[in-house]
C-alpha cells in the first residue's frame, strides 16, 4: 500500500513500482488527507527507501557475479517482475499461506508469473536451534545452489520474529560461500526512541498487535552486530535515518524524509 501511494505522490520516486497499484487492484484506495499526515509520509518514506537500499545493494551483488537472489518474507514484493537482470534467478520464501494470497491478487490483474521467479513456503517461526535446516532444505528443493553464493533480503520480518528463529536464519545464510550477503532492516528498544517518536511507536505497536503478528524482537546496534558476528557474517555496515536521507532523500522540493530519530536502521551483512 506505501508502495503504490509512493507512486502516486511522492515526485522524483525513489522507487519505481509499476506493479504495486496493479497487483493490489480494488485493494488499493488511495486516501490523500491521510497519507499528507507526518506519520504517514514517514512510513511511505521508509518503505520506499528500505526497498531502494536493498535494491542498490542486490546490483552491487550482480556486478560482482551474485545470480541467485533469494527475497525472505517476499509478501507483495515486486522485484521479480521488475528484474532488469536476465541472469539472475528470484527465489520468493513466505508463509504458504501469503503466497497463495499473492498468486491470487496476480491471477485477479492477470499479471503472469517471470520465468526466473521460484516460490518457496517456508515458516520462520518453526526454524529454531532443534530444527535447523528449515530454510536451507526449502531452497535446495526449489533449485537453489548452496555451491555459490547469493544474496538474501529480508524486509519487514524481524521485528516479527523470535531470536531463535533470527539467528537460526542468519547462521544459515552465514555458512554459504563467500561473497553471499543479506540486507534487511531490524527495530531499536522502544526504550531508546526519541520521546517524541514513542507515541507513533506505541500506535504501531499496537496496530499489529491486533492484526495478530506483534512486535517481538528489538535490537541495540551494538547487540545486532554481535549477533552478526555470532552466525559468522565477515563485515556489514548499518544505515540510520540521516544517512538514509542523505543518499535517497536530500534536495526535494516535497520535503519528504525519514525521522532523524527513526525507528529503525537498514542493514546490508557480508559472510
Amino acid at each position: 500500500m506505501r508502495r503504490a501511494a509512493h507512486q502516486l505522490l511522492d515526485r522524483p520516486r525513489v522507487l519505481d513500482d509499476p506493479l504495486a497499484i496493479p497487483m493490489l487492484g480494488s485493494l488499493f484506495v488511495l486516501d490523500s488527507e491521510h497519507e499528507a499526515k507526518p506519520m504517514a509520509r514517514a512510513f511511505r518514506a521508509f518503505m520506499a527507501v528500505r526497498s531502494r537500499y536493498a535494491e542498490d545493494q542486490l546490483a552491487a551483488a550482480v556486478a560482482r557475479g551474485i545470480a541467485q537472489y533469494v527475497v525472505l518474507g517476499a509478501g507483495l514484493d515486486t522485484f521479480a517482475w521488475r528484474n532488469p537482470f536476465p541472469q539472475l534467478r528470484v527465489f520468493e520464501v513466505d508463509f504458504p499461506a501469503t503466497q497463495a494470497w499473492k498468486r491470487t491478487l496476480l491471477a485477479e490483474a492477470r499479471i503472469p508469473l517471470p520465468a526466473a521467479l521460484t516460490f518457496v513456503p517456508l515458516d520462520f517461526e518453526r526454524q529454531t536451534p532443534a530444527r535447523r535446516g528449515g530454510l536451507a532444505e526449502g531452497l535446495a528443493a526449489a533449485g537453489f545452489d548452496a555451491a555459490r553464493p547469493a544474496f538474501f533480503t529480508w524486509l519487514g520480518v524481524v521485528p516479527y520474529l523470535t531470536l531463535d528463529a533470527f539467528r537460526v536464519t542468519l547462521e544459515t545464510i552465514a555458512k554459504l560461500p563467500a561473497g553471499t550477503a543479506v540486507s534487511f532492516d531490524y527495530a531499536l528498544p522502544p526504550e531508546t526512541l526519541n520521546p517524541l517518536r514513542r507515541p507513533g511507536f506505541q500506535a504501531l505497536s499496537e496496530r499489529v498487535a491486533a492484526a495478530g503478528e506483534p512486535f517481538r524482537l528489538f535490537l541495540a546496534p551494538r547487540q545486532l552486530d554481535a549477533e552478526l558476528r555470532r552466525a559468522g557474517f565477515q563485515r556489514s555496515e548499518q544505515r540510520d535515518s540521516a544517512e538514509l536521507n542523505q543518499l535517497y532523500l536530500d534536495g526535494r522540493a516535497d520535503g519528504l524524509r525519514l525521522p532523524d530519530s527513526g525507528l529503525c536502521k537498514l542493514v546490508t551483512a557480508w559472510a
